[in-house]
């Protein structure tokens, strides 16, 4: 599909007093797991529809080694979180790093029809969230035979959030939990139409664009050709079946449906997704852990400034580090659920 839409030491917006006590175990069991597990880093596969599906392992590697499944964003975003389209920040492969040297491993992947994962179907258009979902499933049948782990984390980002949310909702066998980063709480039609009307340049296309995407979330394509560019391009005729599909998922319906724990972080500095999505989670699933880091972009990454363009930058430097707390802050979670 090609549009796109620590301080858990620190206090960074942490709305759970479990957050208080599950940093102090991460040392510790960082230091368990390297005593017992080997650290590896290597190519990996599971069943497709038509093909293999590929990905990256991370991390120690051991019986007992805590495994995190990532699941990337929207529109063409590889395993790493980066895009074409001119995302390189990398936060996916990053985060990654930062879990192995604290003792967990992880498997990123590429989607089903793109990168490593091409020959897993002919056409990466033609698919809907629940078959992402289904390929989710895959996976994490796939790590728990070969590693014997009793359970999989999975993480998604961004649209990548919503597919861990409709994955654990539907059958929750094999799941250790849910951590749902930069993720929607709202319906993506609500979301995409804030992010079209953020955009002052958009002045233009507002009404023809909330046509659209109300069409789209009832259920009824749009010719294409009938569109004006750039929305012709956004909502091409063979990605709107996936935009529908899309528009249906309800994300807080689905996480008060989950019974495995649930992790919620959110940059408050998002252009894409907002706190209010967080916090609708949060209000869908009161179990769930709510934290907020200040100053952090849908990337993951610290805002220098306030501008727009400040926040864009962080996009595009793979070099600039994940924001502090970040990867505490999944460590820390998983180490509270052992």
């Amino acid at each position: 599909m090609a549009f796109d839409f620590a301080q858990a030491e620190r206090g960074l917006g942490v709305e759970s007093q479990e957050a208080q006590v599950i940093m102090p175990f991460v040392t510790l069991f960082a230091a368990l797991l390297a005593t017992t597990a080997t650290m590896a880093n290597r190519d990996i596969a599971a069943p497709g529809p038509q093909g293999p599906l590929k990905g990256s392992w991370t991390g120690p590697e051991g019986a007992k080694t805590p495994v995190v499944l990532m699941i990337p964003g929207s529109g063409p975003s590889d395993r790493d979180g980066n895009n074409p389209q001119g995302i390189k920040a990398a936060p996916l492969r990053l985060l990654a790093e930062g879990l192995a040297a604290k003792g967990i491993a992880s498997v990123r992947i590429d989607k089903r029809g793109m990168f490593a994962s091409a020959g897993a179907v002919p056409d990466a258009d033609r698919v809907t969230i629940d078959d992402y979902a289904a390929d989710t499933r895959a996976w994490i049948a796939s790590i728990r035979k070969t590693t014997g782990a009793p359970c999989v984390w999975v993480l998604g980002h961004s649209e990548g959030g919503l597919v861990a949310l409709t994955t654990a909702a539907a059958d929750p066998a094999g799941l250790c939990g849910v951590i749902a980063m930069s993720s929607p709480g709202r319906p993506l039609a609500e979301i995409m139409k804030a992010q079209i009307h953020a955009n002052p340049a958009n002045a233009p296309l507002l009404a023809e664009a909330d046509r659209v995407i109300d069409t789209l979330a009832a259920g009824r394509t749009v010719p294409a050709s009938t569109l004006t560019p750039p929305l012709s391009m956004i909502f091409r005729d063979a990605v709107q079946p996936f935009v529908i599909s899309l528009y249906a998922k309800r994300p807080a319906a689905l996480a008060a449906a989950i019974t495995k724990p649930i992790l919620i972080v959110q940059g408050e500095a998002d252009l894409q997704v907002t706190v209010a999505d967080a916090q609708a989670l949060k209000a869908a699933q009161p179990k769930a852990m709510l934290m907020l880091l200040p100053q952090v972009s849908h990337v993951l990454k610290t805002v220098e400034g306030d501008s727009r363009g400040a926040n864009l930058a962080t996009y595009a430097d793979p070099n600039l580090p994940l924001a502090p707390g970040v990867v505490e802050a999944v460590a820390g979670f998983i180490a509270a659920h052992p």
